[in-house]
């Protein structure tokens, strides 16, 4: 018996990529359940949003642009940036009758018949024409991995994982990342732990002056080239710099953001460098940033020698039928609701059997 269901377009995710795409869709003419259908592996509305930690209020979060079609307005800047967005995300969905179906977790997008594309997942298989995968990157966080990791005694903590300061009390505290994240933690961490250390890979750098759209605009050209080339990309952060705000620049007065070159060894009590300091530590978090979710879509071999899956614009280079919306340049929250639009442009192309643009 055959329980596969036919769509014309599967969305994978219902963050904000996901939701704009599934926008998009439906503003252009396509019925929800009938012509497309939104998977989202989360128990509830929100993308990772819903699993900030507390203390990121709305008023700390930077960049957040409201979905189209539906302004997010009159936001209490002292509430939890997961409460507020994950409500938003909610009533987005019910206001344009997306019907996400979760707890879904996708498996494996492979090759079926007739030129479409299977959709394995923990709901049955989807049979589709065309995928827009909207998975982000909060599923996978990155770990490196240094000589003695193993052995320290301490905790070691991802961002994903983060409590928020008040655990930190009286813990001596390495934090691993010149990122946005590494520098919240860090300033936030500052004044319950009992001592911090910094370390990066390399010198951060401190971008003055305003963020104007030319600034914004070189910077999204300079990931989206990796992606153009097949290495997988950057975020736009690590091309722009982290802004020098006045709380960054407490930071740096004050000594907390002085930074510490990469340590070359964990040891059971902290870390050592190979001129031979040595920093005793209780927790090392590791503020190491994200990786792309896209494994479910290695059975499509999508993938380039360089690591990442080669895109022009939304549209994946190796396979015109799948759109990666949230990846690379696409990745900001105002980049996801352009690709969203873009993605189903030329889906529609698709489709209906004409050209897509180059």
């Amino acid at each position: 018996m055959n329980n596969t269901r036919e769509v014309e377009v599967v969305v994978t995710g219902a963050g904000q990529a996901g939701l704009s795409s599934a926008y998009h869709l439906r503003r252009t003419g396509f019925e929800p359940e009938r012509d497309f259908v939104v998977l989202d592996h989360s128990p509830g509305p929100g993308g990772a949003w819903q699993f900030r930690w507390p203390s990121l209020t709305y008023g700390k979060v930077h960049g957040m642009h409201s979905l189209p079609g539906r302004e997010l307005t009159d936001a209490d800047p002292a509430r939890p940036s997961a409460d507020v967005i994950t409500e938003y995300f909610a009533a987005y969905e019910r206001r344009f009758d997306l019907r996400v179906r979760r707890p879904v977790d996708v498996r494996a997008v492979r090759e079926g018949e007739g030129g479409r594309l299977l959709v394995e997942t923990s709901d049955g298989t989807w049979s589709t024409r065309a995928l827009i995968n909207a998975t982000g990157t909060w599923d996978r966080p990155f770990w490196p991995r240094y000589p003695g990791q193993e052995t320290f005694l301490g905790r070691q903590l991802h961002t994903a994982q983060y409590p928020g300061p008040e655990w930190f009390a009286g813990r001596r505290v390495i934090v691993v990342g010149g990122g946005a994240s590494g520098t919240q933690h860090l300033l936030e961490i500052a004044g319950h732990a009992a001592a911090t250390t910094w370390v990066t890979r390399r010198p951060p750098v401190f971008r003055e002056g305003p963020f104007t759209e030319e600034v914004g605009r070189a910077a999204v050209a300079l990931v989206e080239e990796r992606v153009r080339q097949g290495l997988p990309p950057r975020s736009v952060v690590s091309v722009t710099g982290l802004p020098l705000n006045d709380a960054i620049r407490q930071g740096l007065a004050e000594g907390v953001l002085d930074r510490r070159p990469m340590f070359d060894r964990i040891t059971p009590d902290g870390v050592t460098w190979a001129d031979g300091r040595h920093v005793e530590a209780d927790v090392i978090l590791w503020a190491t940033g994200f990786r792309a979710v896209i494994d479910h879509l290695a059975p499509l071999r999508l993938r380039e020698p360089g690591g990442g899956i080669r895109v022009d614009g939304t549209r994946a280079v190796a396979d015109p039928r799948v759109h990666l919306v949230g990846y690379g340049p696409s990745a900001s929250t105002v980049g996801a609701n352009r690709a969203g639009r873009a993605a189903v442009r030329d889906i529609r192309r698709l489709l209906a059997s004409e050209p897509v643009a180059a």
